[in-house]
């Protein structure tokens, strides 16, 4: 995996064949943020756009995939439009450039695995429910990544680059379920860390 952000250029000559992912983290605000977080979210998305500019000097994008949405093309858009409006400009950019919107998830297993989260949120008291409704997490968590890998190997095609915007925590998981073909670019820019730094500094300033 190589990580951008923390290279100069992608190594071009070394990925000539082969598929290539380039891997966005998808990160979230609402018009209600603070301003100083906000800040920070501009500058994140401005960061990426730049760095999956660079790593289309290996492969112009062929094919998006996007957390959470199980539809394809102009309909996706508008999902993606209304649900976080900073990555959906980088999307439509890629997208009005000859990148496919592909549908990424079954809509059943995604929901299936948000209702046991929120199951998970709202036990409190017996340690043996919530083992319970974490197996059936497990298993939903499981199918969905299942699906999320097949849709990549099948769609990706050969010597294609597609960009995958979701959360690190998922794609650090279906990442490892990948073929040795497909060679995974993970879009890192320096605001990441301080958004991570700023919600986990607020974080525990809730908690004291």
């Amino acid at each position: 995996m190589e990580t951008l952000g923390k290279i100069d250029k992608p190594p071009v000559e070394q990925f000539k064949t082969g598929r290539k992912l380039y891997c966005v983290p998808l990160v979230y605000s609402s018009n209600d943020s603070p301003q100083d977080y906000l800040e920070i979210i501009n500058q994140y998305w401005t960061q990426v756009e730049e760095h999956v500019n660079m790593l289309e000097k290996v492969e112009k994008i062929s094919k998006i995939y996007f957390e959470s949405i199980s539809v394809s093309g102009e309909e996706a858009m508008q999902i993606i439009k209304e649900e976080n409006e900073k990555a959906y400009k980088l999307v439509k950019i890629k997208y009005e450039s000859g990148g496919q919107l592909q549908a990424l998830e079954d809509e059943e297993l995604f929901n299936e695995r948000m209702d046991w989260m929120v199951c998970m949120a709202v036990v409190g008291r017996s340690h043996t429910v919530l083992a319970k409704i974490s197996k059936f997490f497990e298993e939903a968590n499981k199918k969905r990544d299942d699906h999320i890998t097949k849709q990549i190997v099948e769609t990706l095609k050969e010597n294609e680059a597609g960009m995958l915007v979701m959360n690190d925590q998922d794609r650090v998981r279906i990442q490892s379920q990948f073929p040795s073909d497909i060679h995974v670019f993970l879009v890192h820019p320096r605001a990441l860390d301080d958004i991570y730094r700023w919600l986990r500094d607020h974080s525990s300033s809730k908690i004291q």
